[in-house]
């Protein structure tokens, strides 16, 4: 057993939660019950997830994507009280760590995207986002041959990636920024690589990667943000002794 506090100081010491502006808040979004025996983990926090979490006898339940964003309306809507009502019956205790998550060097998900597909991380600076880089650039000194890649990036993310644009056929480097980053082709493109992988396409991307010289990768919002999440669950259930279960809601966007 351990405190809901003892958890969070650690989650957020170790995501470094305090350097990071983000679109919503980083870390305790719903204080429930103060001891803990079982963690869930998930990519986003709804309804479906929530009553998982509370089926699985969770105390807390850590997600990528969290309740709250600047883009809701500060008054509750239906769908958002019938959440809260949900964890604060059960006394479900909610955290949420978005970009320290996706930028974390060894658990966060670009890290870990790019270690499955066999790429070295390397130092550049890469998908700015909030004034700070959160991506993650890759290099191979042999290269991977694209159809290689394809073929373990859809092992990886358990579908089959959208790829645009007119890269090399052996790919020496690639950036990475998980969920929605078609808007860092330009980065992409400035530092001469090989590809860019995120989750979600954009229209203006087939044309800007083709011109661009690079392979743009579409390989899922949902699918390339499922890693970080679940490492980080594994970290705590070790450290703290406690029940970890991972509650997998597919999302085909």
């Amino acid at each position: 057993m351990a405190t809901r506090t003892e958890i969070i100081d650690f989650c957020d010491e170790l995501l470094d939660v305090e350097s990071f502006t983000d679109y919503g808040p980083n870390g305790l979004q719903v204080p429930g019950s103060a001891e803990v025996t079982k963690i869930a983990t998930t990519v986003s926090a709804h309804l479906e997830s929530i009553e998982r979490a509370v089926e699985a006898g969770a105390q807390l339940l850590i997600a990528h994507h969290g309740l709250f964003w600047d883009f809701h309306p500060r008054a509750l809507s239906e769908p958002m009280a019938a959440r809260l009502r949900l964890a604060l019956g059960a006394d479900l205790s909610i955290a949420g760590y978005h970009l320290p998550l996706d930028a974390h060097p060894e658990i966060g998900n670009n890290a870990i995207l790019l270690e499955r597909l066999g790429f070295e991380p390397s130092d550049d600076a890469f998908g700015m986002a909030k004034g700070r880089a959160i991506g993650a650039v890759g290099r191979s000194a042999e290269g991977v041959e694209r159809r290689t890649l394809m073929t373990r990036l859809a092992k990886t993310c358990g579908q089959e990636p959208l790829v645009q644009g007119s890269g090399p056929a052996q790919v020496h480097s690639i950036g990475v920024v998980t969920g929605a980053g078609a808007s860092m082709l330009g980065e992409a493109v400035a530092l001469g690589l090989d590809a860019l992988l995120t989750g979600e396409p954009a229209e203006h991307a087939m044309a800007d990667a083709r011109e661009g010289g690079l392979h743009f990768i579409a390989a899922g919002h949902y699918a390339t943000e499922t890693f970080g999440v679940r490492r980080l669950g594994d970290l705590v259930a070790e450290r703290f002794g406690v029940e970890h279960e991972a509650i997998d809601v597919p999302n085909p966007v």
